[in-house]
């Protein structure tokens, strides 16, 4: 499952990259924005998108705001949600092998929907790799 999250700041990107995933046939929960609000916070779906995590571990979650930067710092606050802003397709590669990153982040503000569908493909098709990469994210992993 892939759950997907934005404020206002990525609330367009969001909406393509979910058409997109449909098509796909990927199966997606969408947290919101489920419309464009220039109020709204970043903050509201970094919570909603760790609660429907929280419920399914195995999950992925792409996360849109302006920047990216501030939902990859919030959903970094959690245990089990690895996330990177990526900007290509090497980027989102490495983090899956080198990380096993399991969220990612876009930047509303600079991505189109072509790279967009490029990175996406480069997380949801790479594979993390075991051995040093593994023991190197298990001795970092939050205990509390």
């Amino acid at each position: 499952m892939i759950i997907l999250g934005c404020d206002h700041g990525g609330f367009e990107l969001k909406e393509q990259i979910k058409s997109y995933l449909i098509k796909e046939n990927e199966s997606i929960v969408d947290v919101g924005a489920f419309k464009f609000d220039k109020e709204d916070d970043f903050s509201k779906f970094v919570l909603l998108m760790r609660r429907a995590f929280s419920e399914d571990t195995t999950s992925k979650i792409i996360a849109v705001c302006h920047s990216g930067v501030g939902m990859c710092i919030g959903l970094n606050k959690f245990r089990g949600i690895r996330c990177a802003l990526c900007h290509n397709e090497i980027e989102t590669r490495l983090a899956r092998m080198h990380n096993d990153i399991n969220a990612l982040a876009l930047s509303g503000g600079v991505t189109t929907i072509r790279q967009a569908k490029k990175i996406i493909r480069a997380f949801l098709d790479t594979d993390a790799l075991s051995g040093k990469y593994r023991r190197r994210m298990d001795e970092i992993e939050l205990k509390n």
